[in-house]
């Protein structure tokens, strides 16, 4: 089946036409040069895309982790926590959770009512999750104790996430995909969240992992070209 090539819009063309395709760009060139290419008449977020060079078949090469982003991501997220006490999921909806539950909860997801971007839950309520792993798995929801979204103390939990804390894994390329702002923020900031980031990414690098961790990292806004950054 032949490919259908999608034609580039005439603001793309501007844009991509500030990027030279070939040049390694220093952090500071590439973040001014993402704000000007996001020609958008919304304001876009911006990306890091790390490609690495593990191997995403093997699970010791998993790179999973998150970290807080010193200026935040400047996008509102939806939070949900599964917790089993009344005290738990008290402190849930006084940190700022927007969905808090038990039983009843994990029944609506199980019947496809999946209205949030990140799931929070307590070591003790797994347990009510396991039924519904191939609902949360595919989705990137599914709480692990590496992001810290299982926790005892839900209520930090979800007043990092709501601060812009962000949590990463590879994808099957063996690739990381993480928003670290918005193009309206000051180029500064966005710095900051970055090195951020790149930090925690060294950090995260999997022990069984041998050769080259980052190969090569890509920024962009949304709907702008790629700017390469000099590792």
């Amino acid at each position: 089946m032949k490919k259908v090539q999608h034609p580039e819009s005439k603001r793309y063309k501007e844009a991509k036409a500030l990027v030279d395709a070939k040049k390694t760009y220093s952090i500071e060139e590439a973040m001014e040069l993402v704000k000007k290419t996001s020609a958008l008449k919304f304001d876009a977020s911006v990306e890091v895309h790390a490609k690495l060079g593990v191997n995403p078949k093997k699970s010791d090469q998993l790179v999973r982790s998150s970290v807080p982003l010193p200026n935040g991501t400047g996008k509102t997220i939806i939070i949900a926590v599964v917790a089993t006490t009344p005290d738990a999921q008290k402190a849930a909806k006084t940190a700022g959770a927007e969905i808090v539950g038990d039983q009843e909860l994990v029944n609506d997801i199980k019947a496809g009512k999946v209205t949030f971007d990140v799931l929070v839950a307590t070591p003790d309520s797994m347990k009510l999750l396991a039924p519904i792993a191939k609902v949360l798995g595919p989705k990137g929801l599914m709480p692990n104790p590496k992001d810290g979204t299982v926790t005892a103390n839900v209520a930090d939990a979800v007043a990092n996430l709501k601060k812009g804390k962000v949590n990463y894994k590879n994808d099957d390329s063996g690739n990381l995909h993480v928003m670290i702002g918005k193009s309206s923020f000051e180029t500064a900031k966005l710095i900051e969240n970055y090195k951020a980031l790149i930090d925690s990414i060294v950090k995260a690098k999997p022990q069984a992992m041998k050769g080259t961790y980052i190969k090569s990292i890509t920024i962009a806004s949304t709907m702008g070209p790629g700017i390469k950054v000099a590792l």
